[in-house]
């Protein structure tokens, strides 16, 4: 049986509601090893094993302070159940820059991965797209961008159930040469001969990010957070706004009524709850930084499909693309990251 360690802090909704996720996906066939305040959280289900960890770092404003001086911390101890092998991945429903940074300092880059990258699957209706990176670098270099396009790729065939995934740059034009000069040098890369097993369909505009025009989408960090907030805060806007259009008349409301059902599913359908949060891609081994606003389902989806990206071996998956076209950093390449640093923002909200 596949082993999840989870971090209970850090949720909107408390320790307790990531523990009754747990529950749930402890039913489905997956093992819990949950870091949190026993007092809390209170009886366990069967197949869900509790630490007592009540500390959190989930708000501290330097994670990698924090992660360094408070090891006792339930991010921090969740971390290091996986890389003591105690655990095969991590979920966490606190803050993104703490957990980015227990887990590079516990579970570590892997070998020859410049940067790990955040990667999250927008449940777009008739067309889900993975955006990479959503907010664990500010800046990227060619090379970092180059990785991110083979780690998506490889994600979405192994845990989206995506054969053969196109594969785009987010720039401000579809031609090669528009965008910033590392957009045009990683174009020109993956566009060639280094590109080979990868369905790279060139650049895209952001009007195209939810049209269906790739299925993976890779950008630098600082332009991803802001991308993904865009997208959340129109979704959002939008399903209150038809909410409230059809609130103003009668009409408006039989019109309600009819499109009720339609309505709900759509709603289902975009719940950013479905696709279990986004994933922490260039580790050693898999995490996943659930929405701190998530349910009891969410974080169930969450540990679910970290699971499913265990069996599916997603890591080696990676590193075997990577290396068959020689994009892993060699040994005696400097690294280009020696220690984790604080994400654009939070996608745990």
């Amino acid at each position: 049986m596949i082993t999840v360690a989870v971090d209970a802090c850090g949720a909107d909704l408390g320790p307790a509601e990531v523990a009754a996720g747990a529950a749930l996906a402890a039913e489905r066939g997956v093992g819990v090893l949950l870091f949190g305040p026993a007092r809390e959280i209170g009886s366990v289900a069967t197949g869900v094993e509790l630490v007592d960890a009540p500390v959190s770092i989930a708000k501290a404003s330097d994670p990698v302070a924090a992660v360094r001086s408070t090891p006792e911390a339930s991010i921090v101890q969740a971390a290091r159940a996986v890389a003591d092998g105690r655990a095969q991945a991590l979920v966490s429903g606190g803050s993104t820059g703490s957990a980015l940074a227990a887990a590079l300092f516990n579970m570590r880059r892997d070998r020859g991965i410049h940067r790990p990258a955040l990667a999250l699957p927008m449940p777009i209706p008739g067309s889900p797209v993975l955006l990479l990176d959503v907010g664990a670098n500010v800046s990227c270099r060619p090379e970092h961008l180059f990785q991110f396009a083979y780690m998506g790729s490889a994600f979405a065939q192994a845990v989206m159930g995506i054969d053969s995934p196109r594969v785009a740059l987010l720039s401000n034009g579809e031609e090669p040469a528009k965008g910033t000069p590392d957009l045009v040098a990683v174009h020109e890369r993956l566009a060639g001969p280094a590109g080979a097993g990868l369905r790279f369909i060139g650049n895209i505009e952001g009007t195209q990010v939810a049209a269906g025009a790739a299925d993976v989408v890779v950008m630098d960090g600082f332009t991803g957070n802001i991308t993904l907030k865009l997208i959340e805060g129109i979704s959002g806007r939008t399903m209150v706004a038809v909410r409230d259009a059809a609130m103003t008349s009668w009409r408006g409301k039989l019109g309600g009524l009819l499109l009720g059902p339609s309505v709900k599913r759509l709603r289902q359908e975009i719940d950013p709850e479905s696709t279990g949060g986004a994933y922490m891609l260039g580790l050693r081994q898999l995490g996943v930084v659930a929405h701190g606003r998530f349910t009891r389902h969410g974080f169930a989806k969450a540990i679910e499909v970290a699971a499913r990206g265990v069996q599916e071996d997603v890591i080696a998956k990676t590193r075997s693309a990577l290396k068959d076209v020689g994009a892993l950093r060699s040994a005696d390449q400097p690294e280009a990251l020696s220690q984790p640093s604080g994400p654009t923002a939070s996608v745990s909200g």
